[in-house]
């Protein structure tokens, strides 16, 4: 039996990633914020940490903000340096 040809692999497609880390980090602290007033009752409940879980998801989102934006930058460059078109 013969087998098919393979066709290229299509290009890989750009997302915006500091959009979405952005987003994820806006969430976990609305969630902080959302949980603030109910720290006693999930204290009580041995939910204590959820809270806190919630901050630091923030707190690293906004590594990831960081993160993300460094390596955007770091492909404009390399695609102005190479003459390739930026998107």
């Amino acid at each position: 039996m013969e087998k098919p040809a393979l066709r290229p692999a299509p290009e890989p497609l750009e997302a915006n990633d500091v959009a979405i880390v952005t987003g994820g980090t806006v969430l976990w602290f609305v969630g902080f914020l959302v949980l603030i007033p109910f720290q006693g009752r999930l204290s009580d409940a041995g939910h204590g940490l959820w809270s806190w879980t919630c901050l630091a998801g923030a707190a690293l989102g906004l590594i990831g903000i960081w993160y993300c934006r460094a390596r955007r930058d770091a492909i404009r460059r390399a695609r102005a340096a190479a003459g390739e078109p930026s998107s």
